[in-house]
């Protein structure tokens, strides 16, 4: 069981439908007939979910005193895919892969920031190892805006293997990282199909993921600070390749 709390992250939830939805708690005193949440209980209520009018207090302890804007969404996990249903979907879409890889990056904030990344320029999956990452929980599905529920994640055992899979579908492995080997976003053909690759927040990529990589990466800096932050980094890299791409699904 999960429970997911904040407007954006519940009307997505609801929207998505990829979850069982138990039960929708909203705040007594809040305006159920404006705005929001009207919208989430319209939603709740097509979808027969059973709605709670509860204390203010209650929603403050079920969520440990974090922002919830008056609304929280009791739901079954997050529905994690397997690398075939991310496949599918990119089959059905007549586009080239386009399928973004993490490689042990472990802050939720990040991870949820690159979720809502990849929404937003149709990103067909992630793939993420199912140690030393940050899971899908409910602070990742925040910090995305509620993205994460319309994005497909797979979890895999090793990611190195994963990647190879990959490249047996004639999917590019790109990988981000400042290897003596990376060359620059125009010099790196990001138009086919391709799985951009990004590393830890300290370390950047492992060993064997950079050399399971067809090809590296890295982005041009001229400050005095010779890094980025991971989400802002890979989401700098999508965009590069969404726009080699020609932005197309707009």
């Amino acid at each position: 069981m999960a429970l997911l709390y904040r407007r954006n992250v519940v009307r997505e939830a609801l929207n998505a439908q990829r979850r069982d939805l138990h039960e929708l708690l909203i705040d007594k005193k809040a305006d159920a007939n404006k705005g929001e949440l009207r919208d989430i209980l319209n939603l709740a209520q097509k979808q027969r979910v059973r709605v709670k009018r509860v204390d203010k207090q209650q929603l403050n302890d079920r969520t440990k005193g974090a922002i919830h804007q008056g609304v929280a969404l009791v739901t079954s996990d997050y529905p994690y895919v397997d690398i075939l249903d991310i496949l599918d979907r990119v089959e059905a879409s007549g586009e080239p892969a386009f399928i973004l890889a993490l490689d042990q990056i472990q802050s939720p904030s990040n991870v949820g920031r690159l979720l809502r990344t990849a929404d937003a320029i149709g990103v067909h999956g992630i793939i993420m190892q199912d140690r030393r990452n940050a899971a899908i929980t409910p602070d990742v599905i925040e910090a995305s805006m509620g993205a994460a529920e319309h994005t497909l994640v797979a979890q895999v055992p090793n990611l190195v293997q994963a990647l190879k899979q990959l490249q047996k579908r004639d999917i590019w492995v790109v990988g981000l990282d400042m290897d003596p080997s990376s060359q620059p976003p125009d010099r790196v053909r990001l138009d086919g199909a391709t799985c951009l690759v990004v590393g830890n927040e300290g370390e950047g990529l492992r060993k064997l993921v950079s050399k399971t990589c067809d090809l590296m990466m890295y982005l041009p800096m001229r400050g005095h600070v010779d890094s980025l932050n991971a989400s802002v980094a890979a989401s700098v890299a999508l965009y590069f390749a969404w726009q080699q791409r020609g932005f197309s699904g707009k």
